[in-house]
C-alpha cells in the first residue's frame, strides 16, 4: 500500500501539468495485433483520458494487412522497406486500417468507458496529401538503380485540425487510421509515423508518443544499460550527426528532431508491448523509454 501511495504522489505533479494538454499516441502494428498487449495499453490510454489529458490515437496495421493479403491471394511488393500500394493493396488497406483495426480499437476503449470516434485521414480532409512521384533509387535487394512507382502512396501536404479540435473539446478520443486523401477524391496509403507527426505539429501537441517493440533509443542495442532516458534537442542532434546509435533508429530520430523544431514539446519512444510502459513514461521521474525534448531556450 505504501508503495502505491508513493507512486500516486509522484504522479500528481504530472497529472496537474498535463491536464488539458494534447498527446498524440501512435500505435505500432505489433501492439494492435497482440490482444493482451493492446488491452493493457488501452487501460493506460483510458487513465490518461480520465485525468484530463486530450488523447489522439493514430494507427496503421501493415502486419494485419499482409496477413489479409495472404488469405486473399493478393501479392505484395516492397522496395527498400517501403510498400508499393497498387489498386488491390489500397482496397486491403482501407478494409484493414479503417475497418478491422479501427473498429477493434474503438470497441476496447468503449469497454473502458472512453468515448472514442473512429476516423481516417480522409474524414473532413484531416490529412490532405498528394500522390508520391515516381522515384529513382538503388534497390537494396539487387543493387541496381531503377525507377519505382509506389502507386497509391501519399505524401502529406497539410493537416486540417478543425474536426479533431471539435472532438477533443467535447472530450472524445479521435482514433485515426493512416489513410489520407486529396481534393480530387483520391485515397492514399500513408505511413502512420508520418501522419502522427504531422498531426502532432498541427495541433501543437505537448507530446508525440511512438509505441514500438523496443524500450527506446540505445547507444548499443546489445547493452541494455545504454538506453537514453532523456535527450535534449541539442543532445539528440549531436547524437544524430555522430551516428551514435543503431542505423535503424536514425531515420526516426531525424523525424523527431524535425517535429520538435516545428513546435511539439517532446517526443517519446517506448515499448508498447510492456505493461504500464505508457504510464511510467508519462507519470514517473525515471520513465520507461526515451524522451527527446526541446527546452524553452533551444
Amino acid at each position: 500500500m505504501e508503495a502505491h501511495l508513493d507512486q500516486l504522489k509522484q504522479a500528481l505533479p504530472y497529472i496537474r501539468r498535463f491536464r488539458d494538454k494534447i498527446f498524440v499516441v501512435k500505435l505500432s502494428g505489433r501492439v494492435t495485433e497482440d490482444p493482451t498487449a493492446w488491452e493493457a495499453l488501452a487501460e493506460d490510454i483510458a487513465l490518461c483520458h480520465q485525468v484530463g489529458i486530450r488523447v489522439v490515437i493514430v494507427h496503421g496495421g501493415g502486419k494485419q494487412m499482409e496477413q489479409l493479403a495472404k488469405e486473399m491471394g493478393v501479392p505484395q511488393q516492397v522496395v527498400n522497406g517501403r510498400r508499393i500500394t497498387d489498386d488491390a493493396t489500397l482496397r486491403l488497406a482501407m478494409m484493414t486500417f479503417a475497418g478491422l483495426i479501427n473498429t477493434q480499437i474503438l470497441a476496447t476503449l468503449q469497454s473502458l468507458g472512453v468515448d472514442a470516434v473512429g476516423l481516417s485521414g480522409v474524414d473532413a480532409g484531416i490529412v490532405l496529401a498528394r500522390r508520391r512521384p515516381v522515384q529513382r533509387l538503388v534497390d537494396r535487394d539487387t543493387g541496381e538503380e531503377r525507377e519505382v512507382d509506389f502507386g497509391h502512396v501519399g505524401d502529406v501536404e497539410r493537416v486540417q485540425t478543425g474536426l479533431l479540435e471539435t472532438l477533443l473539446d467535447k472530450h472524445y478520443v479521435p482514433v485515426i487510421a493512416s489513410l489520407g486523401g486529396s481534393t480530387k477524391g483520391e485515397i492514399f496509403n500513408i505511413n502512420a509515423d508520418t501522419i502522427a507527426a504531422e498531426i502532432a505539429v498541427a495541433l501543437q501537441a505537448e507530446k508525440l508518443i511512438l509505441l514500438s517493440n523496443t524500450d527506446g533509443i540505445y547507444r548499443d542495442l546489445q547493452d541494455p544499460t545504454s538506453r537514453f532516458s532523456h535527450l535534449s534537442f541539442a543532445e539528440a542532434g549531436a547524437l544524430y550527426e555522430a551516428q551514435g546509435i543503431g542505423a535503424g533508429m536514425l531515420p526516426k530520430l531525424k523525424a523527431i528532431l524535425s517535429l520538435l523544431q516545428r513546435g511539439v514539446r517532446s517526443a517519446h519512444i517506448i515499448n508498447g508491448l510492456r505493461p504500464q510502459a505508457l504510464l511510467q513514461e508519462v507519470f514517473t521521474d525515471h520513465g520507461s523509454g526515451t524522451m527527446i525534448y526541446r527546452e524553452a531556450d533551444e
